[in-house]
């Protein structure tokens, strides 16, 4: 069983973050929701506190998008959901959208950053687009973990980058490194288990080559928002080109002029929106 947080009654509402991150992604949304709704924020697996020993040695299939997918429903049974609103981005994103179209019934609605679609999945093989993702090719090499895990400096430096290049806003920008994060994936094979969803090939890359010559998956059918970060350099505003395709029941996509990559942080505000839409 993954690890999570549960805050507030009424409507379930379930938060995934994305990699650099942890639970902690949905700290400036957290207090926003449990008002309103019954928040549930976990770790997904091989994160933060579902982080576990071992699970560096553990196959990467095991914390790819089928097995957090899993993951999420196992936990939504855990609590006694029917359905619950699912809010991603990034890692999340992907998770949640693959929950939503396997089984649409438990899936109220959907509320994602930046979402990750078939149209985003194939512009990220573009030429002027390709160079922002060397970090998934560098995640599958033994080399990322030998430079990185264990390393407390090793690891705030390389979580830095990303948190700096991709985030818009100070909250993300300046302040997504926290003491604890860092403390988190400086685990000794814990920033080995985060990379696993890499390896598995569930992230961007590996689904873009896989789906060269294949037909999309089947749309998703939920009602679905979209918030894009319009200053996010790794999905910029072209990629949300085609969502209408790939979310049938879209009820709005709506731009962030001065958001980066990690919506649910810099946007809690108009995320916390969108998510009392269908409370």
């Amino acid at each position: 069983m993954i690890r999570y947080a549960h805050e507030g009654n009424g409507v379930p509402v379930v938060c995934l973050h994305g990699w650099p991150g942890a639970a902690s992604d949905h700290r400036a949304l957290l207090p926003l929701l449990e008002r309103d709704a019954q928040v549930v924020v976990p770790d997904l697996l091989g994160f933060g506190a579902s982080f576990t020993p071992g699970d560096e040695d553990r196959p990467s299939s095991d914390f790819g998008r089928d097995a957090q997918a899993a993951a999420v429903l196992e936990l939504m049974d855990h609590l006694g959901f029917d359905d619950a609103v699912l809010v991603g981005h990034d890692v999340g994103s992907t998770t949640a959208s693959h929950l939503a179209r396997a089984h649409p019934d438990r899936v109220r609605a959907l509320v994602l950053g930046n979402a990750i679609h078939p149209g985003s999945v194939a512009s990220a093989l573009d030429d002027d687009q390709r160079a922002e993702f060397w970090y998934q090719d560098f995640h599958q090499l033994a080399l990322a973990a030998r430079l990185v895990d264990g390393s407390p400096d090793a690891v705030r430096v390389y979580l830095g980058h990303f948190w700096s290049h991709w985030g818009h806003r100070a909250i993300a920008a300046q302040d997504g490194v926290t003491d604890d994060l860092v403390a988190a994936y400086a685990r000794p094979g814990a920033f080995t288990a985060s990379i696993h969803w890499y390896r598995s090939g569930s992230a961007t890359l590996a689904t873009a080559l896989g789906m060269r010559g294949q037909d999309p998956p089947a749309p998703v059918t939920v009602p679905t928002t979209v918030l894009w970060g319009d200053r996010d350099p790794l999905f910029p505003p072209r990629l949300a080109e085609g969502l209408e395709q790939a979310f049938t029941d879209l009820r709005g996509v709506h731009h962030l002029e001065d958001v980066g990559h990690f919506v649910p942080l810099e946007a809690a505000n108009e995320v916390a929106a969108a998510v009392r839409a269908f409370l």
